[in-house]
């Protein structure tokens, strides 16, 4: 009998011990942010950036400050970005490290407001539509909202919404665990507590951004020379819910090899609305009419950068600002700092930025206000064709060209982005020409293509009736161009594939130039030059 009580007493203690729980400890704003926005990958040279749909990645690093307890804790980081990449998150500055990490499922709704409320006390008020007055009492819900919502009163049981008079649910408090923005928590433990500041880092979708140029031809060109003011601006898309004022802003140029489905992974916290249904409305035979929805409660107030006009530019310039070329705006421009990151180039931009919540926004990126070019003219030969066969001069191409180099002005890496040009007349600046750029490196050529020349034409083909020679016998070529300018042209032919070809051209050195074996020829002003020399198929090894 001793033992046994003793056994039972014991037992006690154990049933009546309280169950453990961690604390759950909110994180405070973020003190510090980055962002740093990749390019979607898919998107090509020349191809638009998709506003409505923006499929890039960025990396957000949050610094906020946590006071721990002692032993095991929940840490929440309140307002995390929408589209975030659970798996991608890490935090830092932990004593004792990360045990689990959740991404909350379910934000404030209408729908969560009624689960969470399940078997606690609401108001609900009607309106008589007669006289205009309300009456408000205090009911338990008793459903979920999956449906139908039945509320307890003091009358009994009843379905909300099916009096037929105006109804409205008031709630008390927002049950725990819900909150109006996307959370991500962490489970960790703290020997001793304390206040830290921790870093959280993760991926997060439904970013992009893009690079715009705007080139203004300075003064009268000389003959195919001239320079020119460069301007570029990156445009920054950001299709999450979420803002980040006054953030580092940093930008990734370069093709980002992605693996994983990181889309998938990134599927934004399910608020779901409030649909109730009361039958039978009118005839059976009619069917159910579901009344209108819930009203969900108003959302916060919007931050003042939504409250700007929509389409409104906004311009960050701080220090190392350097005065823009001539525009109709008078506005200053900063040039982003570039490193290599791998094969990917990184630009930080100065200063702070704000991205906004669903928002797209212009920060001046490049200023260069002396860039050393020139006008190229290309057009390429007909190995197989006969040049005495008729028909009208082709126009040739025109290319803009310069060095990514200082001494040419250059000397920083380039962005794929589209480009507008625009040309001084007597009457004042005027649109040229519009075209695209891929990623340029520094040091590399740049070749940019414009449109087809009014003032430069070119016939190349063969001699012979019979077109080439085909094997080892030399075919006698000839080119015949025509310059209409007031000032000498330079014009590249494209004489045939590389390596597909032996060319002898008499006074020209033959160089191999985007696929093709090219030489560079000078046509006097105003005049037609003809040009013979001569091809023959190259022999395998």
């Amino acid at each position: 009998m001793r033992s046994s009580a003793l056994l039972l007493a014991g037992l006690g203690c154990v049933l009546a011990a309280p169950l453990w729980a961690r604390e759950v400890i909110d994180a405070s704003a973020p003190v510090d942010l980055a962002v740093t926005i990749y390019r979607d990958p898919d998107r090509g040279e020349g191809d638009e950036l998709d506003a409505d749909d923006p499929r890039g990645l960025a990396m957000i690093s949050e610094t906020r400050r946590v006071t721990l307890p002692a032993g095991e804790s929940t840490i929440r980081f309140e307002g995390v970005a929408e589209g975030m990449i659970g798996v991608s998150a890490i935090v830092t500055g932990l004593p004792g490290g990360t045990i689990e990490k959740n991404r909350n499922a379910q934000i404030l709704s209408p729908a969560a407001l009624v689960d969470g409320t399940l078997g606690n006390r609401v108001t609900i008020t009607r309106m008589n539509p007669a006289t205009g007055r309300q009456t408000s009492e205090t009911a338990v819900v008793r459903t979920r909202a999956d449906g139908g919502l039945v509320l307890q009163t003091g009358q009994g049981f009843e379905a909300v919404q099916c009096s037929g008079l105006p109804e409205t649910l008031t709630y008390d408090r927002i049950p725990a665990g819900l909150s109006a923005q996307p959370v991500f928590s962490v489970d960790t433990r703290s020997a001793e507590g304390g206040t830290y500041d921790v870093t959280l880092t993760y991926l997060a979708w439904g970013f992009d951004w893009q690079a715009d140029y705007v080139g203004r031809i300075s003064g009268k060109p000389s003959g195919e020379q001239f320079e020119m003011g460069l301007l570029s601006w990156l445009t920054l898309v950001n299709d999450n819910g979420q803002s980040f004022d006054n953030a580092k802003l940093q930008i990734i140029a370069g093709e980002l090899n992605v693996e994983s489905d990181y889309e998938g992974f990134a599927d934004p916290p399910v608020a779901e609305g409030l649909y109730l249904e009361c039958w039978p409305i009118g005839s059976t035979s009619d069917g159910a009419i579901p009344p209108p929805p819930m009203a969900p409660p108003p959302p916060p107030p919007p931050p003042a950068m939504m409250a700007m006009e929509a389409g409104a530019i906004v311009v960050t310039a701080r220090r190392r600002s350097e005065d823009l070329q001539d525009a109709p705006l008078a506005v200053t421009v900063i040039t982003a700092e570039e490193e290599d990151l791998g094969d990917l180039k990184l630009f930080r931009v100065p200063g702070r930025v704000d991205v906004a919540a669903k928002g797209m926004k212009q920060v001046a990126f490049l200023n260069k206000d002396a860039v050393k070019a020139r006008l190229l003219y290309q057009t390429g030969c007909d190995p197989d064709g006969w040049i005495g066969e008729g028909g009208d001069p082709v126009p040739a191409e025109v290319l803009l060209v310069t060095k990514n180099e200082d001494k040419q002005g250059l000397g920083i890496a380039l962005p794929q982005g589209s480009m507008t040009l625009y040309e001084p007349t007597s009457g004042g600046a005027r649109l040229g020409a519009t075209t695209s750029l891929r990623d340029y490196a520094r040091g590399q050529d740049i070749e940019l293509e414009l449109p087809e020349s009014r003032h430069v034409f070119a016939r190349c083909a063969a001699v012979s009736r019979t077109g080439r020679q085909e094997g080892r016998k030399w075919t006698a070529m000839r080119s015949v161009l025509t310059n209409a300018n007031p000032h000498p042209v330079t014009v590249r032919l494209q004489l045939g594939w590389a390596g597909g070809f032996d060319i002898r051209f008499p006074g020209a050195k033959v160089v191999v130039k985007n696929g093709y074996q090219t030489v560079e020829v000078m046509v006097p002003a105003n005049s037609e030059k003809t040009f013979d020399w001569r091809l023959r198929d190259k022999v395998s090894e």
